[in-house]
C-alpha cells in the first residue's frame, strides 16, 4: 500500500489528464451533434450526425471508465494514508462529484447508443451542463474560501470552452473527410468556426479570472510551479489560436473559391487536437500543486532564475559513483554491519515513500548526464538540419538517439542496476526511475522506426508516424514529470528547464507530423516551413540540456 501512496501523485495526474480528454471529446461531440450535424443534416447529409453520435457515445464510455478509475485510486490512497473507512472515503466530496459524473456519462452513453443521431437534444445538453458542474466540483475552485463563486463559474466556463472547441475536433475531422464539395465544406467549417470562437471566448474570459485570482502577482507566475504550468498552457493555447486562425482564413477562402483544397485545414485540425490533449495533461498537472496565491514563502525570485540559467561551460567530467550520497551511505552501513557481524541495512528502498539522499556529487552527476544528453540531442538537431539541406549521409541521424538511449539507461539512475545495488525490476517501484526507463524505451522505438523510414526506405505509412507521435507524446509526459527533491525551490528551478523542453518536444513532433501529412502539391510552402521547424526544435532541446544546472 505504501507503493500506491508513493506513485499516487503521478498516476493521479495521468488519470486526470485522460479523464479531461475523454470528457472533452464526449461533451464536445454532443455539442457538435446538436448544434452542427443535425441542424445541417439536410445539406451535409445524415451520415455525419450518425458518426458524431457514435464518437459521443464511446467518449461517454471512456469518461465513465476514467472517472471511475480516478475515484477508485483517490479512495484507495485516502484509505491507505489516513486509515479512513471505506464508507467515509466514498462519502467525500470528490467521490460524490465523481459518482455524479459517472452516472451522467452512463446516461449519455445509453441514450446515444440506443437512439444514435436521433437522441433528444434537451437531455443531451442537460447532461453536458451537469457533467461540467460535476467536473467543476473537483477543481481548486471548490476548495477555496475566498472568491469561491467567481472561480467556480470560471472553472465551469473553462472546461466548457475546451470541450466545445477541442472536444469537437474529432467530429469536425470526420466532416472534413466526408464532405467533398466546397459549398458543404464551407457550411460545416463556418459553423464549427463559430462554435470554436465561443469556446475560445469562454477560455479567455475564464482564464483571465483564474489568472487574477489564482496567481495575482508577477512572481506568482514565474516563481511557482502553478504559474510555470499556467505559462505552458498559455504557450500551447497561443499555438492553437494560430492554427485555428489559419483555418478560419481558409474557411473564408472557400467562400470565393469552392474548389480550394481543405487538406491543410484537416492537418491543422489534427495538430490542434494533439496540442489540445497536451493542454489537458498540463491542466491535470495543475491539480497536483497549490495555486500560486497559496504559496507565499517558497517562491523562486527572478534573480535566482537568472542566476541558475546564466550559461556556464557544460560539465563533461563525472564524479565517481562511489562518491554519490547513496552508494557512500550504503558502503558505510555495510562496513558497520560487518563490524557487528550482522546483516547490512539497506540504505534506500524504492517505493517506501522516502526520498533518496543527495549531496554535491549527486548534483554534479545529474548535470553531467544532462549535458552529455544535450550533446547527443544537439548532434541530432544539426544532422537533421543537414539532412533537410540535402546532405545524403546525414539521413542516418536517428542512430544518434541509440547512443543517447544507452547512455541514459546506464546513468540516469545511479542507485539502480547496472551501476547501483537496486535490481532492475525492483527499481520500477520508484516512479521517477520508471519514468526514466519509459523515456529510454520511447527513444529506442522512435529512433529505430525513423531510421528505417529514412535510411531503409521503409514504405509502411504507419511507420512514418511513429517518430512524430512519440516525440509529441514524450513532450506531454515531460509535462507530468517531476523530480524527487525535497527543496521546493530547487525542484521548481528544474521544472523551469523541463517545461520548455516539453514544449519544444511537442512542437517537434507535430511539426514532423505536418511535414508528412500535408499535401505536397497544395501545401508546398507549409511543408517547407514544417520541415525546418521540427529539427530546429530538437536543436533547441539540445541547447537547453547543455545549459541545465541544479546548483
Amino acid at each position: 500500500m505504501q507503493l500506491l501512496i508513493d506513485v499516487f501523485g503521478y498516476l493521479s495526474i495521468v488519470l486526470h489528464g485522460l479523464t479531461i480528454l475523454a470528457q472533452s471529446i464526449a461533451l464536445g461531440s454532443v455539442v457538435f451533434l446538436v448544434v452542427l450535424a443535425r441542424p445541417l443534416a439536410d445539406r451535409i447529409g445524415p451520415d455525419i450526425a450518425r458518426r458524431a453520435a457514435r464518437v459521443a457515445a464511446w467518449g461517454s464510455l471512456a469518461m465513465l471508465a476514467a472517472e471511475a478509475a480516478t475515484v477508485a485510486l483517490q479512495s484507495a490512497a485516502l484509505i491507505a494514508s489516513v486509515e479512513l473507512a471505506l464508507d467515509d472515503a466514498l462519502g467525500a466530496s470528490f467521490a460524490i462529484a465523481g459518482f455524479m459524473k459517472v452516472g451522467i456519462a452512463a446516461l449519455l452513453a445509453v441514450l446515444l447508443f440506443a437512439r444514435g443521431a436521433k437522441a433528444p437534444s434537451v437531455p443531451l445538453i442537460l447532461g453536458v451542463i451537469l457533467a461540467l458542474v460535476a467536473a467543476t466540483l473537483t477543481t481548486h475552485a471548490q476548495a477555496r474560501l475566498d472568491d469561491r463563486a467567481p472561480l467556480l463559474i470560471a472553472a465551469w466556463l473553462h472546461q466548457a470552452g475546451a470541450a466545445i472547441w477541442i472536444g469537437g475536433i474529432p467530429c469536425f475531422l470526420i466532416a472534413l473527410g466526408s464532405l467533398k464539395d466546397g459549398a458543404t465544406l464551407r457550411l460545416a467549417s463556418a459553423r464549427f468556426s463559430r462554435i470554436s470562437m465561443a469556446g475560445v471566448a469562454a477560455i479567455l474570459l475564464s482564464g483571465i479570472v483564474m489568472l487574477a485570482l489564482y496567481i495575482n502577482e508577477a512572481d506568482g507566475f514565474y516563481g511557482t510551479a502553478y504559474g510555470v504550468m499556467v505559462g505552458a498552457k498559455i504557450a500551447m493555447f497561443l499555438m492553437l489560436l494560430g492554427l485555428g486562425g489559419m483555418n478560419f482564413l481558409l474557411t473564408e477562402k472557400l467562400r470565393t473559391n469552392p474548389a480550394t483544397s481543405v487538406t491543410r485545414m484537416r492537418r491543422f485540425a489534427e495538430v490542434e487536437l494533439g496540442i489540445g490533449a497536451a493542454i489537458f495533461f498540463a491542466a491535470a498537472s495543475l491539480t497536483s500543486v497549490p495555486p500560486a496565491v497559496d504559496l507565499v514563502n517558497d517562491r523562486v525570485t527572478w534573480a535566482e532564475i537568472v542566476e541558475r540559467n546564466t550559461p556556464v561551460w557544460p560539465r563533461l567530467a563525472s564524479p565517481d559513483h562511489a562518491d554519490l550520497a547513496l552508494p557512500a551511505l550504503q558502503a558505510k552501513l555495510d562496513a558497520e554491519a560487518e563490524q557487528r557481524k550482522a546483516a547490512p541495512q539497506v540504505a534506500f528502498i524504492p517505493g517506501a515513500g522516502e526520498l533518496p539522499p543527495r549531496n554535491a556529487n549527486d548534483i554534479a552527476w545529474s548535470e553531467y548526464n544532462h549535458h552529455w544528453a544535450g550533446l547527443f540531442v544537439v548532434a541530432v538537431g544539426i544532422l537533421a538540419l543537414m539532412n533537410q539541406a540535402g546532405v545524403g549521409w546525414a539521413r542516418h541521424w536517428p542512430l544518434v538517439f541509440l547512443g543517447l538511449a544507452a547512455f541514459l539507461f546506464v546513468r540516469s539512475d545511479p542507485e539502480t542496476w547496472p551501476l547501483g545495488d537496486i535490481g532492475f525490476f525492483e527499481s520500477f517501484r520508484d516512479v521517477e526511475v520508471a519514468q526514466h526507463r519509459g523515456y529510454v524505451l520511447l527513444i529506442l522505438v522512435f529512433a529505430w522506426f525513423e531510421w528505417r523510414v529514412r535510411a531503409g526506405g521503409w514504405t509502411n505509412k504507419a511507420a512514418t508516424y511513429v517518430f512524430p507521435l512519440l516525440c509529441a507524446g514524450g513532450g506531454v509526459l515531460l509535462l507530468t514529470h517531476s523530480h524527487a527533491i525535497a527543496n521546493i525551490k530547487d525542484q521548481l528551478l528544474i521544472e523551469l528547464t523541463h517545461t520548455p523542453l516539453a514544449l519544444a518536444g511537442i512542437v517537434a513532433g507535430w511539426g514532423r507530423w505536418l511535414e508528412l501529412r500535408l499535401d505536397p502539391k497544395a501545401n508546398a510552402t507549409s511543408i517547407r516551413i514544417a520541415a525546418w521547424v521540427w529539427p530546429t526544435a530538437i536543436l533547441f532541446c539540445g541547447l537547453l540540456l547543455l545549459g541545465y544546472r541544479e546548483a
